[in-house]
């Protein structure tokens, strides 16, 4: 099965990759500074007072009625929670995909798999973004909010003007950030598709590794040239007969020749059993020291009584 392991061009997909890094900080300051409501109700607010969308009090209007009430996606917490997350999940791909990137280990079917999710979620962010507000039926908003499709100046009070050009730069780095993510999507899928060129090298590889293993099997299956004692002995076909410790000392004993590898056998023998012994230093003989063996005194044994003459 052939898996792609290299991009048809690897530099077009480190250029995407370094375009993805300032859009990829710009969102998690942005989704950083929204948490926690920071403008959320302000802008929805703000929108209610110019009669654009619904108002955040109606919450308690319907549960004092106890009418259910849900809150619009555009206005809800769990946007700003979502934003935050997608920023913090896309710069850890970042920083996971970047050096893998550069190590060439970061294959075209797993950055199909990674940047094809990431343009789902940020899909949704987007959608979420700009999404409608039939709340209120006095007051529809059909369409995306009004901070996404007016001018940040309709505020109706100036101090959300810069609460509104925030949430706006955040809709648009979404946007921009989702094509850059689908870029590096179709980067890596026309990737995935192998050309008649590299299909020819992939069959050439694979035949040349099974004609190795091949090669290698029939070496190990085949038998041996030649048979091998499990003992020392003689080896056949040379001049060299084997020799061991026990053979070397039998065949220097057995040796016809006068020289005998034994300087002191015939000093000591029979008839100089006691020959002069001396020592030698490094330097040279100690003669002070000579030691000649001194001769045995004879044992002496008297003769055996006679017998006494009878004097008859």
């Amino acid at each position: 099965m052939f898996f792609p392991k290299k991009y048809r061009s690897h530099k077009a997909a480190l250029i995407m990759m370094a375009a993805e890094f300032p859009f990829t900080v710009v969102i998690l300051i942005l989704t950083g500074i929204a948490d926690h409501n920071t403008y959320r109700t302000k802008l929805w607010q703000d929108g209610a007072d110019n009669g654009f969308n619904s108002a955040p009090d109606e919450a308690i209007y319907a549960a004092a009625n106890y009418r259910p009430y849900t809150a619009p996606m555009v206005w809800s917490s769990f946007l700003t929670e979502y934003n935050l997350v997608l920023g913090v999940l896309s710069t850890f791909f970042l920083l996971t995909k970047a050096p893998m990137q550069i190590l060439r280990v970061f294959y075209p079917p797993i950055s199909v798999a990674v940047h094809g999710a990431l343009i789902v979620l940020y899909s949704i962010a987007a959608s979420f973004q700009a999404g409608k507000d039939m709340s209120d039926p006095q007051h529809p908003q059909p369409g995306p909010p009004w901070y996404i499709t007016k001018s940040c100046s309709v505020a109706a009070h100036k101090s959300n003007i810069g609460y509104c050009e925030q949430a706006k730069s955040l809709f648009a780095i979404t946007i921009i950030i989702t094509i850059i993510y689908f870029s590096e999507f179709i980067i890596a899928l026309i990737s995935c598709f192998s050309t008649k060129a590299e299909r020819e090298a992939y069959r050439e590889r694979r035949e040349e590794k099974r004609a190795l293993k091949a090669y290698e099997d029939s070496i190990l299956r085949a038998p041996p040239s030649g048979t091998y004692p499990m003992t020392p002995g003689p080896m056949t076909g040379t001049s060299f007969p084997a020799m061991t410790p026990r053979t070397l000392a039998f065949t220097r004993l057995d040796s016809g020749s006068q020289a005998s590898d034994l300087p002191l056998r015939h000093h000591f023998s029979t008839p100089n059993p006691g020959g002069p012994l001396h020592l030698h230093t490094g330097g040279g003989s100690m003669s002070g020291y000579a030691y000649q063996e001194q001769p045995q005194p004879q044992m002496y044994f008297p003769p055996p009584p006679t017998q006494a003459a009878k004097y008859g």
